[in-house]
């Protein structure tokens, strides 16, 4: 039986093997310790969606986790720390160091952990990548060891990932909005994209024909490169790169978490050994025979996701494509893309606290101050910040608030600001009451866009901003309840 794992085996792709496992544990890693900041004050037993009512709601419509008889902020901490353990051992490469069950369970494990996670996150976890990284990590599971040649049919489940990923959002783009068709989105992207970066003021700001450019080399990256993922080398690892270069100029262009990161890690999946010998890296590991049984598992594996692609792939040419969704409770093989839509203004959401008593003296007389918020825009002259791939949960649900999109979570953050809760205040960038309550609260809408060349000398501002509405008029507790 040895010709089975032969063929098997995939040869020339250690390098890619490593960064795969490093890269997606990495991201583990940094998703882990995103739940230990900020799932307790957010989905926690005293949270603004608390997860314990969620669960006792749902029940087995949930999925699965392993909070489904019993969630506590202690034992989501349990859970989070020990994934966090794992994916830095993961990192640091020990346990790819042993045999090929060894990396299989470590990421079989994590996979597990985060999907418990996910699955009582509601809306603060419903974004694409929260799938994307549930999937790579249940595929980069069956990688193997140091011991033995990485599987190839792992590698391609891995390339058939990465195609949906960039075919799927360059679909939902074509379908989704004229302005990606007509190539004026970038117009407009790069000031109303939910966090801006430092950089994303000199993106917007360039030449309308260069933006014209952008959109052109994304729909060719998104629509025709993925295909030459299947094609034989060096064609495949050329497809690759095209696919790498392109995510690494969203990362210095925008903060999306870790959803370009991770495309970075997975597409180095499909990038030989060869191109790095070709510019002078000497790559020479030995192997082990594959063990049978592990053959057999790899092969299961494949079958397995297989079974699953099917609606994903109708999805694909679907009239009506579904963006981001899942078509099973283990979050694998699923449907995803992004911006199908482009919003040409930007609107923020501001809250504002004052300790006067507005029902004696207005609103419009009393001492507004602001919360800062650490990504979201806020402050016009505050330059925007690098998080990425770090996930800002409530800021970015802020910027689907702007767009009419609640839910049924801003009124619960209202109470917790008015009863100035320290959980909550450490998410935020400031909390212009040090820590004590504010009498009343308000949310007013404003319209930002970034300055001019000529307005950034004269004032020094990044963004300019005029109030646009209201959103919550002045409220205050009674009862511990908002009135």
């Amino acid at each position: 039986m040895e010709w089975l794992s032969g063929v098997l085996d995939a040869e020339g792709y250690e390098v890619g093997r490593q960064i795969l496992q490093r890269g997606v544990a990495a991201i583990y890693l940094l998703a882990f310790i995103s739940a230990i900041n900020q799932f307790p004050a957010l989905l926690g037993e005293n949270g603004l969606l608390p997860a314990p009512r969620f669960i006792e709601r749902a029940g087995k419509r949930a999925g699965p986790t392993l909070f489904r008889w019993r969630y506590s902020d202690r034992m989501l901490l349990t859970v989070c720390w020990v994934g966090a353990g794992i994916a830095a051992l993961i990192v640091i490469g020990i346990p790819q160091t042993g045999p090929p069950w060894l990396p299989l369970l470590a990421f079989l494990v994590l996979w597990g952990l985060y999907l418990s996670i996910v699955n009582i996150g509601q809306v603060f976890y419903g974004f694409g990548w929260e799938s994307l990284l549930l999937e790579a990590g249940f595929l980069v599971a069956f990688l193997g060891s140091n011991e033995v040649a990485p599987p190839l049919l792992v590698l391609l489940a891995i390339r058939w990932l990465v195609f949906r990923l960039e075919f799927g959002a360059g679909m939902i783009k074509m379908r989704g909005d004229r302005s990606w068709r007509d190539l004026t989105a970038l117009y407009y992207h790069h000031e109303t994209q939910p966090m801006p970066n430092p950089a994303s003021r000199f993106f917007h700001l360039l030449p309308k024909p260069l933006h014209r450019m952008e959109v052109a080399g994304n729909h060719f990256t998104q629509l025709v490169v993925p295909f030459f993922l299947f094609a034989p080398q060096p064609v495949a690892g050329v497809a690759a790169v095209i696919i790498i270069v392109t995510q690494g100029w969203l990362v210095i262009s925008g903060n999306f978490a870790w959803l370009n990161w991770i495309t970075i890690v997975l597409t180095f999946g499909a990038v030989p050994d060869s191109f790095y010998e070709a510019v002078g890296f000497t790559i020479a590991p030995t192997y082990e025979t594959t063990p049978i049984w592990f053959a057999a598992v790899v092969v299961l594996m494949a079958i397995f996701i297989a079974y699953l692609s099917w609606q994903p792939l109708r999805n694909l040419f679907a009239k009506r494509q579904l963006m981001n969704a899942s078509f099973n409770r283990f979050h694998l093989v699923n449907a995803y893309g992004a911006f199908g839509s482009v919003t040409k203004v930007r609107y923020e959401v501001i809250i504002e606290g004052t300790k006067d008593n507005v029902e004696h003296d207005g609103a419009a007389s009393s001492h507004w101050e602001e919360y800062g918020f650490r990504g979201k825009p806020g402050d016009p002259g505050r330059m925007p910040r690098q998080y990425a791939p770090y996930h800002l949960r409530l800021d970015w649900l802020m910027w689907f608030l702007a767009l009419g999109s609640d839910g049924g979570w801003f009124t619960p953050l209202l109470v917790k600001l008015l009863q100035a809760d320290p959980k909550i205040l450490k998410l935020l960038r400031h909390d212009p009451f040090g820590g004590e309550p504010p009498r009343y609260v308000r949310a007013r809408i404003f319209r930002y866009r970034f300055t001019t060349r000529e307005e950034k000398r004269t004032t020094g501002l990044w963004w300019m901003r005029e109030e646009a509405g209201t959103l919550v008029d002045p409220v205050s507790l009674k009862g511990g309840q908002p009135r």
